[in-house]
C-alpha cells in the first residue's frame, strides 16, 4: 500500500480543558447580554409588553407580600396600618417618581448607578461606584437569602409537611439557593413566561386572602373595636399614633425593594417602533407606566394587609416560634380558608419567593460584568456567567449559615441596601433635572433626597447589623477589586488601537527605510526641543545613522480607566513625525502602540527610552494611581507579558 499515511485522530480534550470551556462559555458576548431575565434580549427579540415585563419586576416586588405584614406587625406593632400608611406615601410620593426620573434618565439599564458614576471624575467615581455596587450586592444578596428563608418557612409550617422537616429551615433554604445556582449554571433563559404565570397565580391567591380577610373584619366589628381600643390605650392621642407611625416605619422600608429591579429590566420593554438607542421614548413611557402600575398595585395590597393581619392575628404569632412569623398573610389563609387552600398559597408562595431569588441573582449578573472588568478590578472572567454563579451561591451560603436561615435576622441588611439605592437614586435625579436648570422638580426631588436620608439614618441607628453586613460586603468589594486592578495593572489595557490618515502616512513612510525607530517623549516641545531630544537619543542608544525617527507622546487623561479605545493621530512640524496618543497609563499605552505598529509594518519596531531618577518604589506607586512612573522598565513588562515571543516582541532600549 502506498500514498500517505492517515492522520492520527485528534487527541480528546483532557478534563480540566472541558471543564474551563463548560465554565467560560459565553466570556466574549457583551456584559450586560448574558442569560438572565435582566438581560439584554437578542437583536432578532423586541422585547415584550410593559405588563409582562412587570411581572418580571414583580417577582421580586410582588413577593414580598409573603414576609412583609409580619414584620411590619413585628416593628410597628397595633399601628402597624399606619406606619404602613407612611410608607405608601413614601413610594407614591417619593420612591415612585424618583425610579420614573431614572427610566428617563438610564434607559438602557444601567440604573442609579451608572448616572451617579458620570457625576464624579478619576478615582473618586470609581470609588463611589464600587461602595454602591457594595450596597447593591447587599439589597441583591440578601433578596436571595431572606426570601428563600421565608420560603423554608412555609414549608415547615405547612400543616401537610412531614414532621422530620420541622426544625429543618436551614437546610431547606439551602436546598433551595443550591437549586437556583443549578438553574443559572446550567442556562438561565427567557424567563417572563414564567414570572407571568407565578405573578398571576399568587396576586389572585392574595386577592381571594385579602377578600376573605375583609369580610371577616366587616362582619366582626367587635375585632377593628378591640384593635382600636387597644392602640387608644397604648397612645395617648391620635396625634401620638402618627409621630410613632412616623418614627417606626423605616423598619418597614422592605416594602419598596422592587423599584431598583424595576428599572433593571428596561432593555426587555417593546417601546415604539420608531424607538432609538439614542431616544427610547416608547420604551421609557411603558416602563414609566410599569412602574406606576406596580406601585399601585403592591400600595393596596400592603395596605388592606396590614390592617387584616393586625386585626385578625395575635401578636404572639408574629414573634419568633409563632406562626405567623414570616408568613402572616398565609396564617390567614389556613385558618380561614382550609388547609387546602392553605397548602396551595404556600405552593404559589414558595415558588414566587425561589423566582425572587432568581430575579435578584440576574440582577447581580448583570450588575458585577457592567463595571468591575471594565474597571480592571475583576478578572476578564467575571464577564461570564457561571464562575459569578458560583461565587454568588458560596456567598448566599455563607450569608443563610451566619443567620441561620431567619427572616427577621437579615431584614435589616435588607432594608439598608435598599434604602441606600434609592437615597443613591433620589439624589441622582436632584442633580440631574438641576443641570436642566427645573429648580421646582429639584426642590422635589431634594426633600425625597432628605426624607431617604432620614429613613436611612433610622434605620441604620435602629438595626446597625445591617451597615455592619453592608460594609463587609463594601470592604470585600474594594480589597478584591484594588487586588485584581494591581495583579492587571501590567496588561496592554487597549480595547483598539487606530490610526487617522496623517498617522498611517507617517508610520508608512518611515517603514520603507527598516524598522521603526520610536522616541518616547512626554510633552509638546519646539523646534530646538525636537533636536536635543533626538540627537541626545542618537548619542545615548543605538539608532542607526540616517534612519527616520517617529516621536510618540502619550497623555493620560483619566488614569483610573483601564480598557480604552486608544485612536492614534499623526503631526508633521518643524520636520519633525510624531505621534500622539491618548491612554489609561503611559507604559501601557506605549506598549499598545508598539505591538500595532508591528502588525501594520510587519518589522518589530524598536522604542527609545531615558532613564527616570527617583525612587523605584514611588514610580511605582505613580504608575499604579497616575499611569506615570518609571516608564522604561513597565513598558517592557507589559511587551513581555503580551508578546510571549522574544522574537516578536518590540525592543526596548534606554539611554
Amino acid at each position: 500500500m502506498t500514498g500517505s499515511q492517515a492522520a492520527p485522530p485528534p487527541e480528546p480534550a483532557r478534563p480540566t480543558a472541558r471543564w474551563r470551556s463548560w465554565l467560560l462559555e459565553g466570556l466574549v458576548e457583551q456584559s450586560a447580554r448574558h442569560p438572565g431575565p435582566h438581560g439584554t434580549p437578542p437583536a432578532e427579540n423586541k422585547g415584550h409588553a410593559w405588563w409582562r415585563v412587570m411581572c418580571l419586576t414583580g417577582v421580586d416586588y410582588f413577593s414580598t407580600l409573603g414576609y412583609q405584614p409580619g414584620i411590619a406587625a413585628l416593628a410597628a406593632g397595633l399601628l402597624s396600618p399606619l406606619a404602613t400608611l407612611v410608607l405608601l406615601a413614601l413610594t407614591l410620593g417619593g420612591a415612585l417618581p424618583v425610579y420614573r426620573r431614572v427610566a428617563h434618565e438610564s434607559p438602557h439599564g444601567e440604573g442609579s448607578i451608572a448616572m451617579l458614576e458620570r457625576l464624579l471624575p478619576w478615582w473618586a467615581g470609581k470609588l463611589f461606584v464600587l461602595v454602591l455596587l457594595g450596597f447593591a450586592a447587599t439589597d441583591f444578596m440578601i433578596t436571595i437569602t431572606l426570601s428563600a428563608a421565608d420560603a423554608s418557612a412555609h414549608v415547615v409550617e405547612n400543616p401537610f409537611a412531614p414532621h422530620w422537616l420541622q426544625g429543618a429551615n436551614l437546610w431547606i433554604t439551602l436546598a433551595l439557593v443550591s437549586g437556583l445556582g443549578a438553574i443559572f449554571l446550567k442556562g438561565f433563559r427567557e424567563a417572563i413566561g414564567i414570572a407571568v404565570v407565578l405573578v398571576a397565580i399568587y396576586l389572585g391567591l392574595n386577592l381571594v386572602v385579602l377578600a376573605n380577610s375583609v369580610w371577616n373584619v366587616a362582619t366582626h366589628p367587635v375585632d377593628v373595636s378591640d384593635w382600636w381600643q387597644a392602640a387608644r390605650a397604648a397612645h395617648s392621642s391620635p396625634l401620638a399614633m402618627i409621630g410613632v407611625a412616623l418614627l417606626v416605619f423605616p423598619k418597614l422600608a422592605l416594602g419598596m425593594s422592587g423599584f431598583e429591579t424595576g428599572v433593571a429590566v428596561m432593555p426587555q420593554v417593546r417601546g415604539d417602533e420608531k424607538d432609538t438607542y439614542a431616544k427610547p421614548v416608547g420604551r421609557i413611557r411603558d416602563t414609566r407606566r410599569l412602574l406606576t402600575t406596580a406601585a399601585l398595585i403592591m400600595s393596596g395590597f400592603l395596605l388592606v394587609s396590614s390592617l387584616a393581619t393586625t386585626i385578625l392575628i395575635p401578636a404572639p404569632e408574629f414573634k419568633a416560634g409563632g406562626k405567623a412569623n414570616g408568613r402572616a398573610l398565609a396564617y390567614l389563609a389556613h385558618k380561614y380558608l382550609g388547609q387546602v387552600f392553605g397548602t396551595v398559597y404556600d405552593i404559589s408562595t414558595i415558588a414566587i419567593l425561589w423566582f425572587a431569588g432568581a430575579s435578584a441573582l440576574a440582577g447581580l449578573l448583570n450588575l458585577v460584568p457592567r463595571y468591575l472588568p471594565r474597571y480592571g478590578m475583576a478578572p476578564e472572567w467575571a464577564r461570564a456567567v457561571r464562575p459569578l454563579v458560583l461565587i454568588f451561591v458560596a456567598i448566599a451560603f455563607f450569608v443563610t449559615w451566619r443567620f441561620d436561615a431567619n427572616v427577621d435576622k437579615q431584614s435589616g441588611a435588607y432594608a439598608t441596601g435598599v434604602l441606600v439605592l434609592m437615597l443613591s437614586a433620589s439624589f441622582a435625579s436632584t442633580v440631574a433635572v438641576l443641570h436642566r436648570r427645573r429648580r421646582r422638580a429639584a426642590a422635589g426631588f431634594g426633600l425625597i433626597t432628605a426624607v431617604f436620608a432620614y429613613t436611612l439614618v433610622t434605620n441604620v441607628i435602629e438595626r446597625p447589623d445591617g451597615l455592619k453586613i453592608a460594609s463587609l460586603f463594601i470592604i470585600g468589594i474594594l480589597l478584591t477589586s484594588f487586588a485584581s486592578r494591581v495583579h492587571r495593572a501590567f496588561e496592554l489595557r487597549a480595547a483598539d488601537v487606530t490610526f487617522d490618515d496623517t498617522a498611517a502616512r507617517l508610520v508608512d513612510t518611515a517603514a520603507r527605510f527598516g524598522p521603526l525607530r520610536v522616541i518616547a517623549h512626554e510633552h509638546e516641545r519646539d523646534a530646538a526641543e525636537y533636536r536635543v531630544k533626538e540627537s541626545s537619543q542618537r548619542e545615548e542608544t543605538p539608532i542607526p545613522e540616517g534612519s527616520p525617527v517617529l516621536f510618540l507622546q502619550v497623555t493620560v487623561q483619566d488614569s483610573s480607566d483601564f480598557t480604552v479605545r486608544m485612536p492614534v493621530t499623526g503631526d508633521e512640524r518643524y520636520g519633525v513625525r510624531v505621534l500622539r496618543v491618548v491612554g489609561p497609563g503611559v507604559p501601557n499605552t506605549i506598549a499598545a502602540v508598539l505591538l500595532q505598529l508591528r502588525d501594520r509594518t510587519g518589522q518589530v519596531p524598536h522604542a527609545y527610552f531615558n532613564w527616570t531618577e527617583g525612587s523605584p518604589v514611588g514610580h511605582l506607586l505613580r504608575f499604579l494611581v497616575f499611569g506615570h512612573g518609571e516608564v522604561a522598565p513597565v513598558t517592557r513588562e507589559v511587551l513581555r507579558r503580551a508578546e510571549p515571543d522574544p522574537a516578536r516582541r518590540p525592543r526596548v532600549h534606554v539611554g
